[in-house]
């Protein structure tokens, strides 16, 4: 029988808020010793952990010999450290795999006091990857809050009259910031406020990760890719759409339509057992056999060309997790993963149209999560 040991809090540390469904600012020590919880955290936090893991073992750091070290002048950090090695000990744990995100100095010590402890991604991960029906319930609810900052965005973008080669709105100039102002505050009044950097992008503004900024243009793809993470849970949604307004060129309606094609025959092949990288092959056949570059061809003269990133990744409690969908992900799908699926395209002088729906992996296929449309018209 395997134990686990985790150190963090569970704001910052998914493995750790799956772990124990409660949100924890500070950090403190679980451990799976013999399938049982043991949780050593601050006494303020001591009714909330008994509400959400009655099963649980909760050391009370009174006995661990708090109050002694208090008096010996150590540091908040040096008795963090210590009281996490007396409580391990405690638990009686002498090996366990561990959250390679855990702290050096609480390794270390660990390691110090005998315990052998190995950090195990796959195997911290692997306890996630089928959601928790809260944890789904809160993913449902980030998707709602994630279509309502997109159908905001879109609202913004339908007001938009076309100027020469730019967008303005009441004789103003549309910008990203000011389209991304409105989508986050959709998201956060639906319980999930999006971070700062969700992307509002074009040609213009850059690729990849760049959030965008400035002026948006006529007649070119604008991307809105954002990610909310619902307060009550802390799981996230992700989802993309792209919007042209204006005139809608030939060369971007076959982007769209290769990309909703590749959309929906990765979709069809959603179901446990399909190895994340068999998606993204199936997507990337499509793409290069209509003469476009890909991750396994390589970006060519320009870095961005093509499709040039995974086709995806799970979603969860954190918002990029396991499963890849990529050429790392070799790893198969299980009944219960959440995964983001994104397929894109890009092209010098045109710009990218990309895709992201949400999707729940069933016994027998997928649920897809996500009921907004695909109409480059906002």
């Amino acid at each position: 029988m395997t134990d686990f040991l985790f150190y963090g809090d569970t704001e910052r540390s998914p493995a750790m808020r799956h772990e124990l469904p409660v949100r924890i600012i500070d950090p403190f020590l679980i451990g799976i010793v013999d399938d049982r919880m043991h949780v050593l955290a601050s006494p303020l936090e001591r009714a909330r952990i008994a509400a959400a893991a009655p099963e649980a073992v909760l050391h009370d750091m009174a006995d661990l010999g708090l109050y002694e070290l208090l008096e010996s002048g150590m540091s908040f950090h040096e008795l963090d450290v210590e009281l996490a090695s007396r409580a391990a000990a405690a638990m009686g744990v002498r090996e366990a795999l561990a959250d390679p995100a855990m702290p050096v100095a609480v390794a270390d010590r660990l390691r110090a006091d005998g315990i052998a402890l190995k950090p195990d991604h796959e195997a911290i991960a692997a306890r996630r990857r089928a959601k928790s029906a809260a944890e789904l319930e809160g993913i449902r609810r980030a998707q709602v809050a994630a279509e309502a900052g997109m159908s905001a965005a879109a609202g913004v973008l339908r007001e938009a009259v076309v100027d020469g080669d730019r967008l303005t709105v009441h004789g103003e100039a549309l910008t990203a910031e000011s389209v991304r102002a409105v989508l986050r505050e959709a998201c956060r009044l639906h319980g999930a406020p999006t971070p700062p950097d969700v992307i509002v992008s074009s040609v213009w503004q850059g690729s990849g990760h760049d959030p965008g900024s400035g002026p948006l243009p006529a007649n070119l793809p604008i991307v809105i890719d954002l990610w909310p993470r619902d307060e009550g849970s802390g799981c996230w949604a992700d989802m993309t759409r792209t919007f042209v307004v204006g005139e809608v060129s030939d060369a971007v309606r076959e982007l769209e339509d290769l990309v909703r094609r590749a959309l929906e025959r990765a979709r069809e092949e959603v179901r446990p057992g399909v190895a994340g990288r068999e998606l993204h092959a199936l997507v990337c056949d499509l793409f290069e056999g209509a003469g476009h570059r890909t991750q396994r061809t390589g970006p060519g003269d320009h870095e961005n060309e093509g499709f040039q990133f995974s086709l995806g990744h799970g979603v969860g409690l954190d918002v990029h997790e396991d499963p890849s969908l990529g050429m790392t992900g070799h790893r198969e799908l299980v009944a219960g993963d959440v995964i983001a699926m994104e397929p894109g395209l890009s092209v010098r002088e045109v710009g990218e149209v990309r895709l992201e729906d949400l999707l729940l992996v069933t016994e027998d296929g997928s649920e897809t999560l996500t009921s907004y449309p695909y109409e480059l018209t906002p």
